[in-house]
């Protein structure tokens, strides 16, 4: 996730002078829900390594293990508090207890895809994991797909912006990675959303045909 305020060269800058601290932290703190630009930092990173500024090698170390760190975090205040948490956000926009738990359930059988391409969509890297500890997915698992998924988006990221940064300025390669952010975010909720919207959409016209039914049944004969 990137903030629109903070110009890709001041970006540049943090990871210049912070060096790996800002990559570690920067993806960590992302994970955790804060403001930070922990993607673009890390992309900044590996844009520096191709310059020989930094070491490529430990560039991705630290965004892997920052990612790790920060999706096991967020795993385990969702499985202590995000149950609480999202009943009350459910009240708040009067979305009924059923259907949080059928949004839970729908989220139990995919927790592993969402945790692994979560690491690639903005959003989602930082609700996958909460969502996760919510759903009780069990924690061996979790962890599987989390540090696999880390190192996969660590090493994607980083080789993109450590090879295409120098052909490409490190701007435009920022607004290429929120593009396809934006463009995967919109995918996976289509991913979700569409199949809760027409598994409701039955549910209602099954009961109205109940209820239809009924009444024909109770209606006195001549």
């Amino acid at each position: 996730m990137s903030l629109d305020f903070i110009s890709p060269e001041a970006i540049e800058q943090i990871a210049q002078q912070y060096g790996y601290w800002a990559i570690f932290f920067g993806i960590l703190l992302e994970n955790l829900g804060l403001p930070i630009p922990g993607e673009t930092v890390t992309l900044a990173g590996g844009f520096l390594a191709g310059s020989d500024q930094l070491n490529y090698w430990l560039v991705v170390g630290d965004a892997a293990l920052g990612a790790t760190i920060g999706g096991n975090i967020g795993y385990w205040i969702g499985r202590y508090g995000g149950w609480a948490l999202l009943l009350k956000l459910g009240k708040l926009f009067r979305i009924k207890e059923a259907q949080i738990e059928e949004l839970k359930r729908q989220f139990s059988e995919n927790a592993g895809k969402a945790v692994f391409l979560g690491r690639f969509v903005a959003l989602l890297r930082i609700f996958a994991s909460p969502l996760a500890g919510i759903a009780e997915m069990p924690y061996w698992r979790f962890t599987l797909y989390n540090t696999i998924g880390a190192l996969t988006w660590a090493t994607v990221m980083v080789s993109l912006s450590y090879f295409a940064g120098q052909i490409v300025p490190l701007e435009k390669l920022f607004t290429l990675a929120s593009q396809f952010g934006i463009v995967a975010f919109l995918l996976v909720a289509a991913w979700i959303v569409v199949p809760f919207w027409l598994e409701s959409r039955k549910s209602k016209q099954l009961v109205s045909e109940s209820a239809e039914g009924s009444t024909i049944e109770e209606t006195p004969q001549d």
